[in-house]
């Protein structure tokens, strides 16, 4: 098992923790889409993934004070990154009434907290709004952590930062994981250190920048890479295929050579497009056509793959005992360009019902397995695009360095 497995599965867990009465401190991940017309929360996955928490919490008579972050208001309170429109879904979801705190620190937030009886929930302002949120400020998370008793980390999306909220607070604070971080560490260890074979990545987005650490990761530790997205053009351009006005990354062709030969070396095998789906247009998409091979005419773009592709990838994916997706195949949002990602959640899905282990993560993949209608299907949804692929990279995350050993 790697350094960062073994560290990750012996946190201690928040259920040895002696919470009865007291006050908890709950970092959850609550940076949640709205409805741009209702002002309502749009996906509440993020929500539902922390209820288990919580709810063990309240049965054990806590007061739980959840705290969050939502987008990226640089430092300073604005009502457009308000954590209160959170309130009426998430008292839905508990069946209890949510209290609001118009701040996360100071006379209002304490007010707030004072006035809670055991089983009560909380939810405090944005974070954010502080500077010294972001800038693991000691002094901040201290503000923090008076507020509370103990400390319990459950934002798994928000691990990968190095925070007051996620990092700070846990050296003020008894502290201890929860169970959404129990269990991401749990599937992504198990993934990362000792995977079922054949592993399967499943790999896309746009850019291969974003993904160096994972790519190289993936190259020593799967089976078969499929990469998919726009992220593809710029391994097929370092084969010296034509890619048209589909998004190339100059700067990164020899790195993909690179990984083409080391895969080569260890026998993992990349799949990439075959042929394409391509547009001169993307909001023309009736003008759309599909290539007869992986080349894409100048003027044309990529905006998903091909048949030939989708039916090189699937067998792979059925045959797979793990899988990890993180990406799309293509624009998935618009229907004309969604069949290739539609294909890969429907092949995941299937492989987990015939007893795969599978593992989805970042937003547009979870979107995408829901808009196929396959979430249930799926093993195991992660909530932390980047701090899942930091973690199967090798990377430390220091929200979860920071809790002792369990």
């Amino acid at each position: 098992m790697s350094v960062a497995a073994a560290t990750a599965s012996k946190k201690k867990s928040f259920r040895t923790l002696p919470v009865e009465g007291k006050r908890v401190f709950v970092r959850v991940d609550f940076n949640v889409p709205f409805n741009k017309t209702t002002g309502e929360v749009s996906d509440d996955a993020r929500l539902r993934a922390a209820l288990p928490t919580i709810n063990a919490l309240r049965e054990k008579k806590a007061k739980v004070i959840l705290a969050a972050h939502l987008g990226r208001p640089k430092g300073q309170a604005n009502p457009k990154y308000s954590l209160k429109p959170i309130v009426a879904a998430l008292s839905q979801l508990l069946n209890a009434p949510v209290a609001f705190s118009e701040d996360c620190v100071g006379p209002k937030a304490q007010e707030a907290v004072a006035k809670l009886n055991p089983g009560d929930v909380l939810l405090l302002e944005n974070l954010r709004f502080h500077p010294e949120e972001e800038a693991n400020d000691a002094a901040f998370a201290k503000q923090l952590a008076s507020l509370a008793d103990v400390f319990v980390q459950d934002a798994f999306g928000a691990v990968h930062r190095a925070h007051a909220s996620t990092s700070a607070i846990a050296a003020v604070l008894p502290s201890a994981a929860g169970s959404l971080l129990e269990k991401e560490l749990q599937f992504l260890g198990t993934i990362k250190s000792n995977p079922a074979r054949p592993y399967v990545a499943l790999l896309g987005g746009a850019k291969v920048s974003d993904k160096i650490g994972v790519v190289e990761a993936f190259v020593g530790q799967v089976d078969t890479l499929f990469v998919g997205g726009a992220m593809a053009y710029t391994f097929l351009c370092a084969q010296g295929f034509s890619t048209g006005d589909s998004l190339v990354e100059a700067d990164q062709v020899e790195f993909c050579k690179s990984v083409l030969a080391k895969a080569k070396s260890r026998n993992v095998q990349v799949v990439l497009p075959l042929d394409h789906v391509i547009v001169q247009e993307i909001d023309k998409p009736e003008a759309a056509k599909t290539t007869s091979d992986a080349q894409i005419p100048a003027g044309w773009k990529g905006v998903d793959v091909g048949p030939k592709t989708i039916d090189a990838i699937v067998p792979a994916i059925l045959a797979a005992k793990t899988i990890f997706w993180n990406g799309p195949a293509g624009i998935f949002e618009m229907p004309a360009y969604a069949k290739g990602t539609m294909a890969l959640a429907e092949a995941v899905a299937e492989s987990s019902a015939k007893g795969a282990t599978s593992v989805v993560g970042g937003g547009d993949s979870v979107a995408a397995v829901a808009k196929a209608g396959v979430s249930d299907k799926i093993t195991f949804i992660s909530t932390g695009g980047g701090a899942s692929m930091e973690f199967l990279e090798g990377k430390e995350l220091p929200g979860v360095k920071a809790l002792p050993e369990g």
